[in-house]
């Protein structure tokens, strides 16, 4: 009887056990929060593992991570780790305990006010970061500047003291995440939605399947069929129009301009990303001069007469599968492509040698120019520290000017090094 007994312990214990394991051996096969139609872009890497790691490593992937001491990047160290606010009578300390990463605020020496760093939104020129009140998300008061090599108050945030009450809206997630799920809620525009989300469904960065669909269909027609060497039930970028390829990138690079009338969290590679927006009776004209450098690189590039001349788009310069660093004078000879002294359309700088022309046409052409949305307040003044390649292509003499100036001096120094 005891034996008995023992056995069924034994068995009960065991299968306990069977199913433990089971659960953690499969806990990277959990149905995506999405729905069925989608794979988890991890099931991409077994047959596209050097895209995929490549993809890994580049400002897509990484437009938002969960805060860790690799995804922070400001300095923790004493003399390094505050923010000054209010004219010197208050402060803002970033600090690290066992439970977290964290940002107190202080006035006149007293601490009160401290919020953990939960998530991280940006990386490649700057970082704001999040922590989360129950289902909400607020941005901190500080966030890491690369230009700065520091922190400094947020964007748009002013000087006067600490700030934690802003909430982040869906549509920052829209563009810095690949989904999160939001209980349905009667407003107007996805803009003003009430933010309160399931932070078990948040999916980090950009994944595979926000650019090329659902891909649970492409991976097991695939597995099943090892031998067939034609990408099937997948969008490839190759087989969209150029309305398409854009509106693809204009999800997150189309600015926010335009209010939306339904999540583009539903929009799949191949829509028209209109009907996603609330419509225009009386559309107002925008030119170039009104579009900021963050976030509407596609509204600058529409805008731009190489555009209109040519059949290019977004992919004609960018590799979205890799970190690009490219050189100016590889991205110079795109520009060549189309101008050239055969087609008549070469550049027309009589003072520009030609070594000068075809190393560097972008900061001539696309200079690097500072944000007007993204800014910080020091001294009752604004400070953009950071700036973006804007892809207006026109003529900026001024920017000619100096750039030639530099090279100038450059060959200069360069010739008298060499004697």
């Amino acid at each position: 009887m005891k034996n008995k007994r023992l056995w069924l312990l034994l068995l009960i214990f065991g299968g306990g056990l069977i199913v433990i394991f089971s659960q953690c051996l499969n806990a990277g096969d959990k149905p995506d929060v999405r729905g069925g139609e989608y794979a988890g872009s991890k099931k991409c890497m077994k047959c596209h593992e050097d895209v995929y790691r490549s993809y890994l490593l580049t400002a897509h992937y990484r437009s938002s991570q969960r805060a860790a001491d690799s995804t922070v990047h400001g300095s923790f160290e004493h003399g390094h780790d505050s923010v000054t606010f209010d004219n010197g009578n208050a402060s803002l300390v970033v600090n690290k305990r066992i439970s977290g990463m964290y940002q107190a605020a202080y006035k006149k020496g007293k601490k009160y006010r401290s919020e953990r760093f939960d998530m991280v939104f940006g990386g490649n020129k700057a970082e704001s970061y999040v922590y989360w009140k129950g289902t909400k998300p607020y941005e901190l008061p500080v966030s890491y500047y690369k230009s700065l090599h520091g922190w400094a108050n947020s964007p748009g945030y002013d000087t006067r003291l600490p700030y934690f009450e802003r909430e982040v809206t869906q549509r920052c997630f829209e563009c810095h995440a690949s989904y999160v799920r939001q209980p349905a809620i009667a407003v107007n525009t996805m803009q003003n939605r009430d933010a309160g989300f399931d932070t078990a469904t948040l999916i980090y960065g950009i994944d595979c399947e926000r650019c090329h669909g659902p891909g649970a269909n492409h991976v097991n027609f695939h597995l099943a069929n090892p031998g067939e060497k034609v990408a099937r039930y997948i969008t490839t970028y190759k087989s969209l129009s150029r309305k398409q390829r854009l509106d693809d990138c204009a999800v997150c690079h189309g600015g926010n301009k335009d209010e939306l009338q339904t999540s583009t969290f539903n929009f799949k590679p191949g829509e028209d990303l209109a009907r996603f927006k609330m419509p225009r009776f009386l559309p107002k004209p925008i030119s170039a001069a009104d579009i900021d450098v963050h976030g509407d690189q596609n509204g600058l590039l529409a805008a731009s007469k190489c555009f209109m001349m040519s059949n290019m788009d977004c992919g004609t310069c960018h590799n979205a599968h890799k970190k690009e660093k490219v050189s100016l004078t590889a991205y110079s000879q795109k520009c060549m492509n189309c101008h050239n002294d055969a087609s008549h359309n070469f550049c027309t700088n009589k003072a520009a040698s030609a070594a000068f022309i075809k190393s560097n046409c972008i900061d001539c052409h696309m200079p690097s120019t500072p944000s007007k949305i993204i800014y910080v307040v020091a001294g009752g003044q604004k400070i953009s520290p950071y700036s973006v390649r804007t892809h207006y292509i026109t003529i900026y003499p001024e920017e000619s000017k100096k750039q030639l100036m530099a090279f100038v001096s450059k060959m200069k120094t360069a010739a008298e090094s060499s004697h």
